[in-house]
């Protein structure tokens, strides 16, 4: 009786240890991000607290990178100043947090062009847990790891602004 309660803690315990730190969902305690900045030429993105550089992550953006966001479907990641303005903890892309795009201009320009400007910009994680695509591969949204995802969905905050640049 002994050993089969020994093997059954056990096994309890490699099980329940196995799941601790699984969760996509993580805690940040340190200084708010207060700004988030896109470089699309870079291929890089800045978390910043003011002035101050808090973390920096490789970037994957759309599949036609040059050029500001226009209408649905160009493949291109928008251009301007907006906010973050939403999050799916469900995103078919591992978790993502909502870009503001389209604002009023972006829609006066494409509706001047008998164009939907689209929408669904987000930054997001990768849609395989085990690799990373390759090149610029997005609807127009940014991408990055799967494991930076939780890191950025962790510290960057509902009405945060981001400025991509080209």
């Amino acid at each position: 009786m002994r050993r089969r309660d020994l093997i059954l803690t056990t096994t309890a315990a490699v099980a329940l240890g196995g799941c601790a730190g699984s969760s996509k969902f993580r805690r940040y305690d340190g200084p708010e991000v207060t700004y988030v900045v896109v470089n699309k030429g870079q291929r890089r993105m800045h978390l910043l607290h003011n002035a101050s550089l808090l973390k920096s992550y490789d970037i994957q953006l759309g599949f036609a990178p040059i050029g500001h966001k226009q209408i649905e479907g160009d493949g291109k990641t928008p251009e301007g100043v907006y906010r973050i303005d939403r999050r799916n903890p469900n995103s078919e892309f591992h978790l993502s947090l909502g870009i503001s795009y389209p604002n009023v201009n972006d829609v006066a320009a494409a509706k001047a062009l008998g164009k939907s400007p689209g929408g669904d910009i987000f930054i997001h994680g990768q849609k395989s847990a085990f690799r990373r695509a390759k090149g610029d591969w997005t609807w127009g949204c940014i991408a990055v790891t799967n494991d930076e995802m939780e890191e950025i969905y962790a510290m960057v905050r509902d009405d945060t602004l981001i400025a991509l640049n080209a």
